[in-house]
């Protein structure tokens, strides 16, 4: 059962408070990731590895989410600029700048903590954070799966709603793949990305 809304605390971690939060925050995005749409089969050394490197990137931020000591969920964002070549290039193809964008990287949550509005703050913090550093636009991806996929639950329900909520819409043509292990799978392979897009208010 989650505990009460004023046991949590939402906060961006930085240095060695993050560096203690690792282990911790690697385990939560495995765990939440094995979930469909995204099916990873990931490991506690790359994962570790990932959030260390936005942390460390470009206007890199990490949003934590704790009920008293235990992290529930977790955000990341940084500079598009920083991130991977292949996620920046459909905006370089399309004409964009791409030093006036944001990239919202993953946000995962603890099922029993979904509902709450954390997903929201997760989003507040980081449009607030790309705001204050001039960003013009973020973004974000989402895996494109199809809609009989075997693994997709029979009451699976995606955020394209939430997001639009937010003021994001799909960026239409702007398609990038990711690798990685899917938790049915022998090896890695591509997988599409759909990226969404919001101007940020002045």
């Amino acid at each position: 059962m989650a505990a009460d809304a004023d046991t949590l605390d939402i906060a961006p971690l930085s240095g060695p408070a993050l560096e203690v939060a690792l282990d911790d925050l690697a385990r939560l995005r495995i765990a939440v990731f094995r979930e469909y749409p995204y099916l990873y089969d990931g490991t506690p050394d790359y994962e570790a590895r990932y959030l260390d490197r936005f942390a460390k990137a470009k206007d890199g931020i990490i949003v934590v989410a704790r009920d008293a000591d235990r992290v529930v969920g977790c955000a990341t964002g940084s500079a598009l600029s920083a991130h991977h070549q292949q996620f920046a290039a459909p905006f370089l193809d399309a004409g964009y700048d791409i030093d006036s964008i944001f990239y919202c990287g993953e946000s995962v949550l603890l099922r029993e903590y979904r509902g709450r509005g954390l997903g929201h703050a997760f989003f507040d913090r980081r449009e607030a954070h790309a705001k204050e550093r001039g960003y013009r636009f973020s973004t974000f991806s989402s895996v494109v799966r199809p809609p009989d996929h075997p693994l997709r639950p029979t009451n699976y329900r995606p955020l394209d709603s939430f997001w639009q909520k937010r003021g994001y819409r799909k960026a239409e043509g702007l398609v990038t793949t990711f690798s990685w292990k899917d938790i049915d799978r022998e090896a890695e392979s591509g997988h599409p990305m759909q990226f969404w897009i919001r101007e940020l208010a002045a």
